[in-house]
């Protein structure tokens, strides 16, 4: 059984307000989307701005519902939000009141007000410490550069222990330095914990960096998962080492042929998997 599975979803928004009213001219954002991910596998989902990952991701989390198919977690259908996906956004999304420790514990005693408290304070400490901000717990998000932010919103995400992590171009809005340092670090932390994680972006290189399976999503209106691109080199890896690595270039060839095809192959019904590509 499939650990997170996607069969057959359909998702499409009322142009405007008075066709939503009206129940008529809607826009098709994704169209046939099929997808199973393993428990522990890190994918990244790669497409231009507007294809619909924003869409996708919300979907898994339950923040909207498809019109077709289905998400399933562990054989059961999402419904709705829940503690079993953590969602890190790319706004942040802290509260400007709460210092570090207080934004992290927050959500751990939301999702296990049951356990004691000093498990809980201990459960927050220990995801702040493994972003690396251990020295920054008593600092409010406005004394913090947008790097920490997001670090705080990556230890929030997994302080909750979900099943899957979801990531919403988590980096996108950091300069390059800053963004390359905190792709490097979430390699480090998944190898920690090997969370199953489902991450979109519109880098390339960031999804090389990080993950075993990239899928590219064609361009919006009714987007389509393109076929799997599998990368094997060995976890952690790091900027420098994938420049020297001769499967580098065949990944990244792989992959924006497939974006720049927009998909031909998954429009003509193949399922990703069927269709996976593995380079080494």
């Amino acid at each position: 059984m499939a650990y997170l599975e996607i069969r057959g979803v359909d998702k499409s928004f009322a142009r405007t307000q008075r066709a939503a009213a009206e129940g008529s001219g809607r826009l098709p954002v994704l169209r046939d989307i099929n997808l199973t991910i393993d428990e522990n596998e890190f994918v990244c989902i790669v497409g231009r701005s507007g294809s619909g990952k924003t869409t996708l991701i919300s979907l898994i989390a339950g923040l909207i519902e498809p019109d077709l198919g289905e998400i399933l977690l562990e054989g059961k259908p999402i419904d709705g939000p829940g503690p079993d996906r953590g969602v890190v956004f790319q706004n942040y999304s802290l509260l400007p009141w709460m210092n570090v420790f207080e934004n992290v514990y927050l959500a751990v005693d939301a999702v296990v007000p049951h356990l004691g408290e000093s498990e809980k304070r201990e459960r927050a400490e220990h995801y702040i410490r493994l972003v690396n901000l251990g020295a920054a717990m008593k600092k409010v998000p406005r004394e913090l550069s947008g790097g920490m932010r997001q670090r705080v919103a990556v230890a929030r995400g997994l302080a909750m222990d979900p099943k899957v992590l979801l990531m919403d171009e988590p980096f996108s809005a950091l300069d390059a330095l800053t963004r390359a340092t905190l792709q490097e670090e979430l390699a480090r932390i998944w190898m920690e914990t090997r969370k199953t994680v489902v991450m979109i972006t519109n880098d390339i290189d960031e999804a090389i960096l990080l993950a075993d399976s990239i899928y590219t999503l064609t361009s919006s209106p009714g987007a389509t998962l393109g076929p799997a691109v599998h990368v094997e080199t060995a976890h952690p890896r790091s900027h420098a080492q994938l420049s020297r690595e001769p499967s580098y270039q065949r990944v990244r060839r792989e992959t924006v042929g497939i974006l720049t095809r927009g998909g031909e192959d998954s429009a003509a019904g193949s399922t990703p998997e069927r269709q996976g590509i593995l380079l080494n």
